[in-house]
């Protein structure tokens, strides 16, 4: 009987200790677990990549036609934004390059070829819709209103927006925004399909636009006329130390030809592609020096530009136009200009 009661006793003790042991460790997986989690976790609406849209349009140009004359119209709609880990909109911006270049009867090019073109949003109240608007807004007031309206949604959500005859009907917009929106939805849908993930920290995103038609030729001789529109575009992520922590580079170069009795033989119903979107069809690498093609050079020069500030880029080293910086030589020989100053308005207009 003693022996008994001695071997239950060692066996209760036993037992104690093998529970104290396993409950310890349970405490102990159930701590990992929760510092995993807690490291993992993506702060709510933190912006986690950035993309941009657009899409080019010549439908509003005009032939030679009596007293009409040759008129060449580029409208390039963009949009950039910054989304979170759910795909929700964290920062967008909506603009568009209405770009007009004139020409005479005789086929001549009227327009000033190093004049400055603005988009919509630059122009403001210059622009002109609110004395023709039925609730008398100017168009930047009608994109901020639906920018704001996308602000949170995600772009199945913004996608599935209630329209009639392309304008907003949806309750919280029809007072604040009468636009036409296909466009600028289309334009976000893309810039979410082609999102980049940026570093961390990102705070606010920015769009900067450049339009030049100095390529643009007068008709001479047997030879028609060019209407040449280039509009560069940046897309810059922002943290809050002023740090690019994404950016992305594009051009959309549109060209237009007139023939020498002033009509138009572009047509009108193509598709425009971009630079990047052109891809090795660009066709600079046989030319290139290095052998890059134009989107391989963009995204060097993209990849240099993370991890510094907007005074660090604008002081890049250059050589007749072309980065002189040792960590670009070899991969980028574009002239970047054009990129520099539309990085720096990219972020002055960050939002």
């Amino acid at each position: 009987m003693k022996k008994f009661i001695t071997t239950l006793v060692v066996l209760i003790l036993a037992g104690m200790v093998l529970t104290g042991c396993t409950t310890g460790a349970a405490e102990a997986e159930d701590t990992t677990n929760e510092q995993v989690a807690d490291n993992d976790e993506i702060v709510e609406g933190e912006m986690v990549t950035i993309g941009l849209g657009h899409g080019t349009a010549i439908g509003k140009s005009k032939s030679l036609d009596g007293d009409t004359v040759p008129l060449a119209q580029v409208d390039t709609t963009m949009v950039a934004a910054g989304f979170d880990a759910e795909g929700k909109v964290v920062s967008v911006t909506i603009d568009v390059a209405q770009t007009k270049v004139d020409f005479d009867a005789d086929v001549q090019l009227t327009s000033d070829k190093d004049g400055e073109f603005k988009t919509k949003l630059e122009l403001g109240d210059d622009y002109g819709m609110k004395r023709a608007s039925g609730i008398e807004k100017e168009w930047f007031e009608q994109a901020a209103a639906l920018e704001e309206w996308m602000i949170g949604k995600t772009v199945a959500e913004i996608m599935a927006m209630e329209l009639e005859e392309n304008r907003p009907a949806d309750a919280d917009l029809i007072t604040s925004a009468t636009i036409t929106v296909d466009t600028y939805l289309a334009a976000l849908e893309e810039a979410y399909n082609n999102a980049v993930e940026v570093e961390a920290g990102a705070v606010k995103v920015g769009l900067g636009t450049e339009i030049s038609i100095a390529k643009s030729k007068s008709a001479e001789g047997d030879n028609g006329a060019l209407a040449q529109v280039d509009t560069t575009m940046n897309v810059v992520a922002l943290d809050a130390d002023g740090v690019v922590v994404g950016t992305i580079i594009d051009v959309a170069q549109t060209k237009i030809d007139i023939d020498v009795d002033g009509q138009i033989t572009t047509d009108k119903d193509g598709d425009f592609k971009t630079k990047v979107e052109l891809g090795d069809d660009y066709g600079m690498k046989r030319a290139s020096g290095i052998e890059k093609e134009w989107f391989e050079q963009a995204a060097s020069l993209e990849e240099w530009m993370t991890g510094r500030t907007i005074a660090e880029i604008t002081a890049m080293e250059l050589e007749e136009g072309r980065p002189a910086e040792t960590d670009l030589v070899t991969s980028a020989t574009v002239t970047v200009g054009g990129y520099i100053s539309t990085i720096e308005k990219a972020a002055v207009n960050a939002k």
